[in-house]
């Protein structure tokens, strides 16, 4: 998909972060959206910003973890807009715990968005891009889909598994020749609101997370790109239709390391342990 005008995107996660800048330069290139979010407020102002550049925008509120709610919207959109060419599976959630620490809730709250929602928007939409005639698929994983890290047990697992749901996805399309494509995006340390919203678990102290009350701060610190930097990135990984978008310095870093050493990081990262800030 060389070109983005006159296209119909749907976006999850569109009240913040990647989602609102996707949203917003999807606009500025000629692209109608449909957004999705459970934040309304915060999802009429991404509404604004984007048909402020003369597309059509239509929002509706969508927990992507609801089945129904996914198919319910993905029908909308195409009735709405008369066509769907690309979905963006981005919205997501984070849940910092040691593995004997988090419930069975807070796990089953994860999976529920962070990959049944990615699994429902996929499969809600594919037979709307396949009739468009030109389609494109794009998964939000994670750095952490492409290592584990401590305390991020149920989110690497989400995240893992994203990563190989679209990758096959991606070959089953090309083996029937399809018209659509898709992307396995896995941006690094991006200023979003996700280490804002994260649920913190107490066990996190286990692992050596003393200041549990600052550790979103801390986190957030730690992030250089913006939304606005990843989105672009995004966008011209989908038009060179790039199999694994890497977004940010640090994701690149790491890929490049765990193709190099694939089973050491491990053993690195529990030495580099003692070193963090606490």
């Amino acid at each position: 998909m060389k070109s983005f005008a006159h296209k119909v995107a749907a976006i999850t996660g569109a009240s913040s972060g990647m989602g609102r800048s996707l949203a917003v330069k999807l606009a500025k290139r000629g692209c109608h959206v449909a957004l999705s979010d459970v934040n309304e407020p915060w999802l009429e102002e991404t509404a604004k910003l984007a048909s402020a550049h003369g597309v059509k925008v239509t929002t509706k509120k969508v927990d992507v973890s609801k089945r129904d709610e996914v198919y319910a919207w993905a029908d909308e959109v195409v009735r709405d807009h008369g066509k769907c060419n690309l979905v963006f599976n981005n919205a997501g959630v984070s849940l910092g715990s040691s593995v004997e620490g988090f419930d069975y809730d807070e796990a089953k709250w994860i999976v529920d968005i962070n990959f049944w929602g990615v699994v429902y928007g996929t499969k809600a939409f594919l037979p709307h891009l396949r009739a468009s005639g030109e389609g494109h698929i794009v998964n939000t994983s994670s750095l952490f889909g492409l290592m584990a890290f401590p305390g991020q047990s149920t989110y690497n697992a989400t995240k893992f598994a994203v990563r190989g749901f679209t990758e096959a996805l991606r070959i089953e399309l090309e083996m029937m020749g399809a018209p659509v494509s898709a992307s396995c995006v896995h941006p690094g340390g991006i200023k979003t609101n996700i280490a804002r919203a994260a649920r913190m678990n107490e066990s996190v102290r286990q692992l050596g997370v003393t200041d549990l009350e600052n550790s979103h701060e801390r986190i957030e610190k730690m992030f250089r790109m913006t939304a606005d930097d990843a989105a672009e990135v995004i966008l011209r990984g989908v038009q060179k239709n790039e199999r694994r978008i890497l977004v940010g310095t640090d994701a690149r870093i790491y890929d490049k390391v765990l193709r190099l050493v694939p089973g050491r990081y491990q053993w690195l990262l529990v030495r580099a342990s003692r070193f963090m800030p606490r």
